[in-house]
C-alpha cells in the first residue's frame, strides 16, 4: 500500500498532536511527524502499525515479568499509531475540503453515486425479505389446509354421514 501512495504526501506537513496536559508552553523542541523528509504519513502509519504488533509479540514482552512496563510499552506504540492515524485522517479531510471548494460538482456526483448504491442495496434487501415472507406465507397456508383436513377426519364416521345426508335433497312427495 505504501508503495502506491508514497508519492502522494511528501509536501504535506503533519498536523501537530494535541498539547499534553501539564505542559507549560506546549512548544516542542522537535517538530512532530516524520524525521526524514522522504518519509510520508502513509509510511509512518504503516511502520507504527507494525510496531504495535511487534510490541505484542516481542520476546521482551513475552518473557517480561513487570506488567506495568509491558503495558506502558504497548500503550506508547498504540498511542503513536493513533496519533499518526489522526494526522493521516486530517490530511485526507483537508484534501476533501479542497476538492469540495474547487470542484463542488464532483462532491455532488459522489453523493449521488453513494445514494444510488444505497438504494440498490436496500432494494436487494427488500426483495430478500419479500421472498422469505412468501415462503412463510406458503408454509402457513399448508399448515392451515392440513389442519382443516385433520379436523374433518377426526369428526368420526357418524358426523360425516350426518353432514353428507344433510346435503341430500329430500324426496319429492307423490300425490
Amino acid at each position: 500500500m505504501a508503495s502506491s501512495l508514497s508519492g502522494m504526501f511528501p509536501s504535506q506537513p503533519p498536523v501537530p498532536p494535541p498539547i499534553p496536559p501539564g505542559s507549560a508552553t506546549g512548544l516542542m523542541a522537535t517538530p512532530p511527524g516524520p524525521k526524514n523528509p522522504n518519509v510520508t504519513l502513509v509510511d509512518e502509519l504503516e511502520s507504527s502499525f507494525e510496531a504495535c504488533f511487534a510490541s505484542l509479540v516481542s520476546q521482551d514482552y513475552v518473557n517480561g515479568t513487570d506488567q506495568e512496563e509491558i503495558r506502558t510499552g504497548v500503550d506508547q506504540c498504540v498511542q503513536k499509531f493513533l496519533d499518526v492515524a489522526r494526522q493521516t485522517e486530517c490530511f485526507f479531510l483537508q484534501k476533501r475540503l479542497q476538492l469540495s471548494v474547487q470542484k463542488p460538482e464532483q462532491v455532488i456526483k459522489e453523493d449521488i453515486s453513494e445514494l444510488r448504491n444505497e438504494l440498490q442495496r436496500k432494494e436487494v434487501l427488500i426483495q430478500k425479505h419479500l421472498t422469505k415472507l412468501r415462503s412463510w406465507q406458503q408454509v402457513l397456508e399448508e399448515i392451515n389446509v392440513q389442519h382443516k383436513k385433520t379436523s374433518e377426519m377426526t369428526q368420526g364416521p357418524l358426523a360425516y354421514l350426518e353432514q353428507a345426508s344433510a346435503n341430500i335433497p329430500a324426496p319429492m312427495k307423490q300425490t
